[in-house]
């Protein structure tokens, strides 16, 4: 186009390039004003400072990205020595459709919100947000690194809201002791608005994020105006009082349960600033009956189970502790378990002590955490930090074997430590950050050293760095040791364990060595990502050293581990009449292990639609070839993955509607064997404070070669003088997650939580392991081989061997069936009486039950699930928030 008169094209092109880049950079200014008079929370804006010109400046940023909005909304902050203060009238032309629903603190629903973002130290990448629903449910939370928030941390602050026929109106005060700031003459601090209207699924923002591009503290308009106001003196104290009574059936003859206990407890909560940039909390005598209960599952792998936090004191401010995730708003993972270097349920975790043969025990629920104590916050303007201390106390269980009594220990006296910082450079062109974590264990009972290790430190270094000026491209790096500590029997133990397997026969890099008092490794990961623009781009390579080991303070699934990928994709993400958004995604990837085994690798592609009316649909496949498996003989020699194909796909409906539904679906074929699972759910919301929701979901798992155990056969000389025993299997898995949510007032709710379970595995044609590296096997009865069953009172036991009358040993076990039925619930009323003070009423429920048998019967499962007693926990807990 600037083909004649090319200097003139190329000076308008520069300047209306430039005006745009300038428009697009300069950056909006809100002024606060002093309050002279008492501002009233009542919804009602009339208080002179008020009374004076309104911010009105929003922006669409869905569905019409910068176009005005369609309402208006009219925004003014104040302040006085004490709070923060925002106002604003939210114009609606059909005032009667606002959406009122009550929701959860926290929880967010489809309704009408308001939200003001501050970044007090005005650093461009953090800072809290303070949320209200026309409904005056509040939501509150961090933001981090530019991109992120997250909704753990519970501000105490106060808004009230109004609803009438020009549309809604809100009052927010927010105490200087719920935000953090410098202390100067004059502040300048990062501020950003948000408008939601449900029922038009729009949002405008006096400043926002284009949708092909990243970063949003970093945007945020300046707040000026804020003269002679100082960080306070912060202090506060929860306290609370907790009463416990446990129903829970015991059998005849326990002399340590009558099926009843009763159990007070007092404990408290401190929080206090040190200075204007640190914050200590602190807990004495913790309980956090309050939370939900864990899922059920059947975990018939080789690995541990994993659990979110969600207990209040180590969830809120977690994200200071997160490691190797800076600079990027994208980490993608293909078989990937990135190592939890700081898992804070290991701090009063169950306890670890094996148990001697006995009739009784009384095993404690926990481990019971004496104190704990968390500071985070800032060193300097560009230096994030954090840091937690923790000690539980030794444990006991009591036993009764042959009508003697006696108590053994369970778990030690421990001390926990974590420290974490990360600083920033070049307005966060890079950053560096460091992190470490101690546990040391104090025995008196040295039988409990050679079951638990007794020190265990990891120290780590990650950064990222930002390839380009306009921060497009990133470079996001980790690296990480690990030593562990213990007499010779528990690392002679460790190195065996499944997340090292060290006595793997066929394994030339690593052994097992029994006089060794300490273990040490190392794992890394880089990623590379482009953070802008339609194109996705994403590739990430890493290892953890056979040796790595971080379970004492972190979460591991495995060892010895090799792992990388290549994704890219295209993302439209401008609407039309067909679509919202859609986006295509493919991926190569693979996995090995340090003896340059292949352990897994595929292709995998993914579609998504957000369609016109809000519902969206999710599709995808995956293919991967044959490769080795060094974990499926769990410490044997390799095995084999058969080539597999997986599809999977989703879709669900409007959100915003009284019925919601969703349906996901998977399916894995390979190997002879086949998994899938079927997940639909629905949520009703009859009436603005009620919501129901039900999800059932059904799978299956049907494999040619389940784990069933292992033996010594010197007959066996190539599988190296052991036989590898599977059988075909089949389990079949029904489960819910039942909630209903009643929210009688934006202070007062009642949150119900049921999960039924019932899983059945049958075990059938006992068979073993041929060779290492194929996928063969003969079974038990065959090639001069034996298999019997003898059945004692209802319970099988069956006796293979490998060389049937031969000299060889045999191998006797029991009926590996199995039908496991459980109903898990809680009940919670929760009633916030005044800010920061909650009254708990919590009622939990359990029945379980077992029975040696592979067969699914429903009906059967029901029926003995209401006819088991259940263990009943009712919980009465009392705090009262006092700041100073």
């Amino acid at each position: 186009m600037c083909s004649r008169r090319g200097w003139v094209c190329t000076i308008v092109l520069t300047v209306l390039a430039t005006t745009i880049a300038v428009s697009q950079s300069a950056r909006k200014v809100i002024r606060a004003a002093r309050a002279v008079e008492a501002v009233r929370l009542d919804g009602v804006l009339d208080e002179a400072v008020w009374d004076r010109e309104a911010f009105r400046e929003f922006l669409q940023r869905d569905p019409n990205q910068g176009s005005a909005p369609s309402e208006s909304t009219e925004v003014w902050i104040a302040y006085d020595d004490a709070a923060l203060y925002v106002a604003a009238r939210i114009h609606d032309s059909q005032p009667e459709s606002i959406n009122v629903r009550l929701g959860r603190r926290d929880d967010y629903i489809d309704t009408d919100y308001f939200t003001v973002f501050i970044d007090g130290y005005h650093d461009r990448q953090s800072g809290n947000y303070f949320t209200v629903s026309a409904a005056g449910v509040q939501y509150d939370g961090v933001m981090y690194n530019d991109d992120w928030d997250d909704s753990d941390w519970d501000g105490v602050w106060e808004s009230e809201t109004r609803v009438n026929g020009e549309g809604w109106f809100t009052e927010i005060r927010i105490p200087y002791s719920q935000l953090r700031f410098y202390d100067a003459e004059e502040l300048v601090w990062g501020i950003n608005f948000r408008r939601d209207i449900a029922r038009k699924n729009e949002r405008s923002y006096l400043v926002y994020t284009p949708r092909q591009e990243s970063g949003f503290v970093s945007r945020f308009g300046d707040l000026v105006g804020l003269e002679d106001i100082h960080p306070p003196q912060r202090l506060s104290v929860l306290p609370y009082a907790i009463t416990k009574a446990e129903y829970i059936p015991s059998p005849p003859g326990n002399p340590f349960h009558s099926g009843s206990r009763y159990s007070p407890g007092l404990g408290a909560d401190l929080q206090a600033g040190f200075g204007s940039n640190l914050t200590l909390n602190a807990t004495i005598n913790p309980d956090f009956g309050q939370v939900e209960v864990d899922p059920a599952v059947i975990n018939l792998s080789d690995v541990e189970s994993f659990f979110q936090e969600k207990r209040p004191f180590f969830v809120e401010g977690s994200n200071t502790f997160q490691f190797g995730q800076g600079g990027s708003n994208s980490f993608w993972g293909f078989n990937w378990s990135s190592p939890n270097i700081f898992y804070s349920r290991r701090i009063g975790r169950n306890p670890q002590g094996q148990l001697p043969s006995n009739d009784f025990a009384d095993p404690p629920s926990g481990t019971h955490i004496l104190g704990a104590g968390k500071l985070t916050g800032k060193l300097d303007d560009v230096t994030n930090f954090g840091m937690v201390h923790a000690v539980t106390q030794r444990e006991f269980t009591r036993i009764q074997a042959g009508g003697v009594r006696s108590d053994v220990e369970v778990e030690p006296l421990t001390y926990y430590g974590v420290m974490r910082a990360q600083r920033t450079f070049e307005d966060r062109r890079y950053g560096l950050g460091v992190i470490s974590t101690y546990a040391h264990r104090y025995f008196d009972d040295m039988a409990l050293s050679n079951q638990i290790n007794k020190d265990a430190l990891v120290s780590g270094i990650d950064g990222w760095l930002f390839l380009d000026t306009s921060k497009t491209y990133v470079v996001t790096a980790w690296m990480s040791g690990s030593l562990v500590s213990g007499t010779q029997a528990r690392m002679t133990a460790l190195q065996r364990s499944s997340s090292h397997y060290f006595q793997r026969p066929d394994a030339e890099h690593i052994e097992v060595n029994s006089s060794a008092t300490s273990l040490s490794g190392y794992a890394m990961r880089w990623t590379l990502n482009r953070q802008k623009g339609p194109i996705t781009l994403n590739a990430a390579f890493g290892v953890i050293s056979p040796g790595y080991e971080i379970n004492d303070m972190g979460f591991l699934f495995r060892t010895d581990y090799i792992n990388g990928h290549v994704a890219t994709g295209y993302v439209w993400t401008e609407p039309n009449s067909v679509y919202r958004d859609l986006g295509l995604r493919t991926s190569l990837f693979g996995s090995g292990d340090f003896a340059g085994n292949t352990t897994w690798k595929g292709w995998w592609n993914n579609g998504f639609v957000t369609w016109a009316n809000y519902w969206f649909t999710e599709f995808g496949a995956s293919y991967n070839p044959p490769t080795i498996n060094n974990r499926k003989t769990r410490g044997g020699p390799l095995g084999v993955n058969p080539e597999g194909v997986e599809v999977f796909g989703g879709m669900g409906t409007d959100s915003r509607k009284a019925v919601v539904g969703q349906l996901f679906f998977f399916n894995y074929n390979g190997g002879g064997g086949r998994d899938w699972s079927f997940d639909p759910s629905v949520e009703f919301k009859p009436t603005p404070g009620l919501s129901i929701s039900v999800g059932p979901s059904y799978s299956e798992s049907i494999s040619g070669s389940m784990w069933v155990g292992s033996y010594d056969d010197p007959t066996a000389s190539e599988t190296y003088g052991r036989r590898y025993v599977v059988s075909n299997f089949h389990q079949k898995t029904l489960s819910a997650n039942i909630r209903m949510n009643w929210i009688f007032t934006p202070r007062l709710s009642l949150q119900l939580f049921l999960q039924p379970l019932i899983s059945s595995g049958e075990y059938s044609t006992f068979k073993y392991m041929n060779r290492p590296k194929e996928y063969a096997y003969t079974y038990f009865g065959s090639n001069g081989s034996s298999v019997a069953e003898k059945d004692t009172l209802g319970n099988i036991r069956y006796t293979v061997d490998g060389d049937g009358a031969g000299p060889a040993p045999a191998y006797v076990f029991w009926n590996p069936d199995f039908n496991s039925r459980s109903i898990r619930g809680n009940a919670v009323l929760r009633w916030e009486y005044r800010p920061g003070s909650t009254f708990y009423f919590v009622w939990t429920q359990s029945r379980s039950d077992y029975e040696p048998n592979g067969a699914f019967q429903f009906r059967r499962s029901i029926n003995r699930l209401g006819s088991v007693k259940p263990d009943n926990i009712f919980l009465i807990k009392f705090s009262y928030w006092w700041s100073v």
